[in-house]
């Protein structure tokens, strides 16, 4: 009795430690205005039930001497920083109809912005990493088509940051690369874009944020940039999900300092700038050009307004053995890429944002058959055929989508076959009933963040879109977050979407109504990807 006695005192006692341990255990920290990231204290504001913070500074600022460098370490500060707006958009070629939304654009420009609906920081919310398109010109991640408060009131964080663009981004030049430890230049765009997925692993559990829990997605050449960092050995475990819309494939890629696939060697045009900035005959041309300021070398490497037709400036990535070791395609193809799944899609009128200023007659349409398709040119006007002005403007925006944008889509969703990793393919086909120019490159971008406004800012949203343009809206931001939060955009009250299958071609149509269709182009597609071969000597 004695000894049963002793028993139940002792268990009583761990038993009341037990409970003064879990009682005094640290309660989890509720999510404020105010937080701590690996650089210092920064403050946010709050909107509703979404924390913001803008602003927020990934990597020093790419100037003087680190102009052409990739991006360093941000220096600590004391104090707490006002995160309350945004950075500067990053110096490009901006237009009335792509205008930079903060004024002015600076080289200073490594800045990226976090919207959070996390109530705790235990909460490990998946995240979603906003990469911009504009060509490699131009963008910004404070677009405010990209705000992320309704992608946020989905359960996800959303994170948008800036990378340089222009020559200040993509500019490749051999005694940069000589420089260089990998004896690599011009993918600096696509180094900012690694240091901000580097920033958000360090640091988005302050916000409440899974950092194993990371999408990217981006639009045109934010949806490069993407298949860009899934085949680029540097970003490995920085991302668990990918998402690219309207992926340009087609005349977008150089190598380094071989002429390859119909591109000049990428140092040519750096060579190029040096000698357009006077500094090619200077004793450092490098330390030349660094001095010049961000105007004067945007100034004097200004490309072509005609995204197909030739210019000695080119913004895009690079091969060039480090960042990017292949063309990513092939890549895809050997199955090398990260095992990661990838929903990839493109609109139904892409070409109809290109075709508007570049081709006007059947004359030119029939030249630029000759030029793009070259032997097979017959076939394909066969297949997209034009007796008036009319009809050769429509045959080009068809040609235009399927050879820069749905087809090579089409190849990156079967290529995920290759790592038995599930890829996810769509079309973009809603018309809203105030456009009149289809659906074209870019307009899925405002259905994706639930911020549907018309390009024109005259018009009304409520006669420009309609309940049918609010329902998709809230489906896609549905199958996106879904897709943030399993790598599956499937779930309750959603149309089924499978994945890709290159043996059914199935693929969710997003239009009028959610659909899935089957055999998108399939006989012209297989013709417009041996042209791309055949382009690039495979």
């Amino acid at each position: 009795m004695k000894r049963f006695t002793s028993f139940l005192l002792t268990a009583l006692i761990i038993l009341s430690i037990i409970a003064v341990s879990v009682s005094c255990a640290p309660a989890s920290t509720p999510i404020q205005d105010q937080i701590k990231i690996d650089a210092g204290q920064i403050s946010g504001a709050t909107s509703g039930d979404v924390h913001i913070y803008k602003g927020i500074p990934f990597a020093a600022p790419p100037v003087g001497d680190l102009r052409w460098k990739p991006p360093q370490p941000v220096a600590p500060w004391q104090g707490v920083k006002d995160c309350t707006k945004f950075g500067p958009a990053p110096m490009g070629y901006y237009s009335t109809s792509f205008p930079s939304f903060s004024n002015p654009p600076s080289e200073d420009c490594l800045y990226l912005n976090v919207w959070t609906p996390a109530k705790m920081v235990d909460d490990k919310l998946p995240v979603m990493v906003w990469i911009y398109g504009g060509a490699f010109w131009f963008g910004e991640g404070s677009n405010p088509t990209y705000d992320g408060t309704n992608l946020a009131n989905h359960g996800v964080i959303l994170v948008t940051f800036n990378y340089r663009v222009g020559p200040l981004g993509w500019l490749a030049h051999p005694l940069l690369s000589k420089e260089d430890p990998h004896n690599s230049s011009g993918n600096y765009g696509l180094l900012d874009q690694i240091a901000a997925l580097q920033w958000v692993q360090k640091n988005i559990a302050a916000f409440g944020g899974d950092p194993s829990r990371v999408t990217i997605f981006g639009e045109s050449a934010g949806a490069t940039s993407v298949t860009c960092l899934m085949a680029s050995p540097l970003s490995d475990g920085l991302f668990q999900c990918a998402i690219a819309e309207s992926m340009a494939e087609l005349g977008t890629w150089s190598d380094i300092r071989e002429s390859k696939w119909g591109q000049q060697p990428k140092e040519d045009m750096g060579l190029q700038l040096a000698k357009d900035l006077g500094c090619d005959t200077a004793a450092d041309p490098i330390a030349c050009m660094r001095a010049k300021s961000a105007k004067e070398v945007t100034d004097a490497g200004a490309p072509s307004l005609d995204l197909f037709g030739p210019s000695v400036y080119r913004y895009e990535p690079c091969v060039d053995g480090w960042v990017i070791p292949d063309l990513p395609l092939n890549i895809f193809q050997s199955g090398k890429q990260h095992k990661v799944p990838l929903l990839i899609g493109s609109n139904a009128d892409e070409g109809r944002l290109f075709s508007n200023v570049s081709v006007a007659s059947i004359e030119s349409y029939n030249a630029f058959l000759n030029v793009m398709a070259g032997a097979q040119g017959p076939q394909v006007l066969a297949m997209f055929p034009a007796s008036t002005d009319v009809e050769a403007k429509a045959s080009l925006n068809r040609v235009l989508t399927l050879i820069t944008f749905t087809c090579p889509a089409k190849a990156y969703a079967a290529a995920m076959a290759n790592v038995q990793v599930p890829g996810y393919f769509y079309q973009f086909s809603r018309v809203a009933p105030g456009n009149k120019t289809g659906a074209f490159h870019s307009r899925e971008i405002g259905y994706v963040f639930g911020n549907l406004q018309p390009m024109l800012s005259a018009l009304k949203a409520d006669k420009y879109f309609n309940e049918t343009d609010y329902a998709l809206s809230e489906s896609m931001m549905t199958y996106w977050t879904n897709f943030a939060a399993n790598g599956d955009p499937n779930g309750q009250g959603l149309t089924q979407w499978p994945k890709y299958d290159v043996s059914t071609g199935q693929y969710m149509d997003l239009g009028d109504t959610t659909q899935v269709k089957s055999g998108l182009y399939n006989e012209a597609c297989d013709v417009f990807m041996n042209i791309i071969k055949a382009k690039r000597g495979q």
